[in-house]
């Protein structure tokens, strides 16, 4: 009886310490300019040790499950996210219309989406009281609009260690001009997306040359757009998930990140 006591407390605290070590997303707020932002701070709470900080901007239908979903998968026990808002208000897309309508204002106008990502970004910086993350390693990643958000992330000149794109578009508003000239910056795209035709893939290229950092642009052979979301299933358009080279693709993400933030 004894025994059987000791053994029922003993799954008691496994169960209670399991509890404790799951992943967090824990709601953070600002107002900029009038606008309320709501994202969260995700990270795996068991793990006490600093690790570096991800700001991490979505696809264009914002933060909703799917999003928090990915987000714990990247933070691990390696990162620090924060998930990113760009939107403010109550814009949360349920369709791609209402997607493209909450992000035409961004993309039409790039100065408040430099505006938007860079005080994002100052958010993830004074998230260090909060969470355990190493203030000198920060980064920024973002998928398909969340790619262009932080490649101006980059281009205000922000200090942030590396920026990683994944089937983003790399176009630019030229004339806001680019103080691109630290981050490392990583291109993940599928080779046969038509969201990047070959002369924005061409004026990026450029872009990066005439900025002299650290860049590397990757084409993965056979895959389109969305290539990391797993709720992009249309096998016949041009976003559909595919498994193999999202996991090709975080890999390379982790590499890129590992070497950038030894420098």
């Amino acid at each position: 009886m004894r025994r059987r006591l000791l053994a029922l407390s003993l799954l008691a605290l496994a169960a209670m310490g399991s509890a404790h070590a799951a992943m967090v997303a824990k709601p953070v707020q600002w107002t900029d300019h009038g606008v309320t932002f709501k994202s969260y701070l995700v990270y795996d709470d068991a793990v006490t040790a600093k690790r570096p900080g991800l700001l991490m901007v979505p696809n264009w239908y914002g933060i909703n499950d799917m999003a928090i979903a990915k987000a714990k998968e990247i933070a691990g026990k390696d990162y620090v996210i924060l998930l990113t808002d760009m939107y403010g208000g109550d814009a949360h897309p349920k369709s791609a219309d209402e997607a493209g309508v909450a992000v035409k204002p961004l993309y039409g106008d790039r100065q408040l989406m430099r505006t938007r990502v860079s005080r994002a970004f100052d958010e993830l910086k004074a998230q260090e009281k909060n969470a355990p993350i190493d203030p000198a390693r920060l980064a920024a990643i973002g998928f398909c609009f969340g790619g262009s958000a932080v490649l101006d992330l980059a281009r205000t000149g922000a200090d942030v260690a590396a920026v990683v794109t994944f089937h983003g578009l790399l176009s630019d508003d030229s004339k806001l001009g680019s103080k691109l000239h630290t981050a490392h910056v990583l291109a993940l795209n599928g080779a046969d997306d038509a969201n990047v035709p070959p002369e924005q893939r061409a004026g990026f290229e450029a872009e990066m040359r005439a900025a002299k950092v650290d860049w590397a642009s990757v084409d993965y052979g056979n895959a389109v757009h969305c290539f990391t979301e797993k709720e992009a299933t249309d096998a016949t358009g041009n976003c559909r998930y595919d498994a193999k080279v999202a996991t090709r693709a975080y890999a390379a993400m982790k590499a890129w990140l590992t070497e950038a933030f030894k420098k």
